[in-house]
């Protein structure tokens, strides 16, 4: 996925809250709605999994489940 302009990036561990967090918010569950993984975001964002997931969930997505496809037993 291509990566769009998030300010976070050189300011790790920086508070983001008010108009910027909301900002951040609906560029991360655009994203996220367009496939891109939440470590995969939290990489590009310089934020954590656990933010990001927080952000997320905050706005009201429903997460996709963990893994991929099972692999069937060959008979």
């Amino acid at each position: 996925m291509a990566a769009t302009d998030t300010s976070t990036t050189n300011d790790k561990g920086r508070r983001i809250v008010g108009a910027e967090r909301a900002t951040l918010a609906r560029n991360l569950v655009q994203r996220y709605s367009q496939g891109e993984s939440i470590r995969a975001l939290a990489s590009a964002t310089g934020r954590s999994y656990g933010f990001v997931h927080r952000v997320l969930t905050e706005s009201g997505v429903q997460l996709r489940q963990r893994g991929g496809a099972r692999r069937r037993k060959q008979a």
